[in-house]
């Protein structure tokens, strides 16, 4: 890891406890340290150590390599908890990843084993819900306390926060990409037809167009440039892709009523191509319901490392008062004593 220093005017964290925030994904993890003032240091992406039913413990390991790392890029920064992100279904309560079929784990206590590995508090958390944190203490979200932050990406997840709370469901809520919008639908890795990313991700607007016209495009901007471009293949799975979206949002609202939709992720970069049409769709669909404000994101990629130091913050204030007990301040002594 080659030590950096981030611009803190484009990380809006502030001033608080030191943290570590680690976000563990599919391929790669990314991770960086916090200091006090908020800024972001050491911020580093590495493979992320797939070893089949091995995978959970590779990464913890990797999670305590990191730490130990930052001890040495940054010798004065004492980081007081540790933000740990990672995909699947996720039981922020408990601190267990339920399941991950990518990477090959079910109800691992990924916070008890973390914590005992690194010494720090831990929290652990989904990586969407992460960002939509974010999003909601930071970004896009702040005016509102009834909110969704919808990341579209190679999927689709949602962060929910009803009367200014995240609502998890005990890692169940927020799944949005498994709404079913089509029942004779593509068929979905996750066992169901017609799920919402199997037409509006991507991932899905990338593969669909292959599969119609037997051209593989670079990605789901590819095809957007050729919707643009008059290309009517392209042309029938935007919009399809807008419709199902559209439907999405309209039975979040009826449901939901959030104040706002904020989206980020990949797709949401393409500005008004998405925004415009998405607007009109939803409040076509809509007649007596709340019309949520149908927003982009304002936190780019690192979205997730932020709300995860948020979240190891909250953690690190709440423990204080123990950390810095007498007690335990003379156990965590005697303890290096009998370890030295």
């Amino acid at each position: 890891m080659t030590p950096n220093a981030v611009n803190s005017e484009a990380l809006p964290l502030g001033d608080g406890d030191a943290v570590i925030a680690i976000d563990v994904g599919g391929t790669d993890t990314k991770a960086a340290l916090f200091d006090e003032s908020g800024q972001m240091l050491g911020l580093s992406r590495t493979p992320t150590p797939l070893d089949g039913a091995n995978t959970a413990t590779s990464v913890i390991t990797r999670v305590h390599e990191l730490t130990q790392q930052f001890a040495v890029d940054f010798p004065g920064v004492s980081p007081r908890a540790v933000g740990l992100l990672a995909p699947g279904l996720v039981d922020d309560d408990a601190g267990i990843g339920i399941l991950s079929t990518n990477l090959h784990w079910s109800n691992v206590p990924f916070k008890q084993l973390t914590e005992q590995l690194v010494q720090l508090p831990t929290t652990f958390t989904h990586d969407v819900r992460a960002a939509g944190e974010a999003e909601f203490r930071l970004g896009a979200g702040r005016p509102y306390r009834d909110l969704v932050v919808m990341v579209i990406g190679t999927g689709i997840a949602a962060s929910l926060f009803v009367d200014g709370h995240a609502h998890t469901g005990g890692g169940y809520a927020g799944e949005i990409g498994h709404a079913i919008v089509d029942p004779n639908g593509p068929v979905c890795a996750c066992g169901s037809r017609g799920c919402l990313e199997t037409i509006a991700s991507a991932g899905a607007i990338a593969r669909r167009y292959e599969e119609r016209t037997g051209v593989r495009p670079t990605g789901a901007r590819d095809v957007l440039a050729r919707a643009a471009d008059g290309d009517v293949a392209a042309e029938q799975i935007w919009s399809e892709a807008l419709d199902a979206l559209a439907l999405s949002i309209a039975q979040l609202a009826a449901v939901l009523a959030p104040e706002a939709v904020v989206i980020g992720g990949g797709l949401a970069q393409a500005g008004d191509t998405l925004f415009v049409p998405l607007r009109e769709r939803v409040d076509a669909l809509l007649s007596f319901h709340r019309r949520p404000a149908i927003v982009p994101a304002l936190i780019g990629e690192n979205a997730g490392l932020l709300g995860a130091a948020l979240r190891a913050r909250d953690l690190a204030r709440a423990a204080a008062p123990a950390l810095d007990s007498p007690a335990l301040v003379s156990s965590a002594l005697g303890s290096s004593a009998a370890l030295a």
